[in-house]
């Protein structure tokens, strides 16, 4: 999304484990929302939510769920 607004190619590395397994898993995302899995089983499960942001009247996405 900051890619999109910004008009440049960025991306990150998240690295996390799973909840019910504890495994360790890693990714790397573009601003396109393309991903690589770095680390961890080949098909976890990566929720990425849209947000209407002009739509949203909770003080953060959280809150909005």
């Amino acid at each position: 999304m900051q890619g999109r607004l910004r008009n440049e190619d960025l991306s990150f590395t998240i690295r996390t484990s799973c909840a019910r397994t504890g495994e360790p898993i890693a990714f790397e995302m573009d601003s396109e929302l393309n991903y690589t899995i770095l680390e961890g089983s080949e098909r976890p499960l990566i929720f990425m939510p849209f947000v209407d942001f002009d739509h949203l009247e909770a003080p953060s996405i959280i809150d909005d769920f």
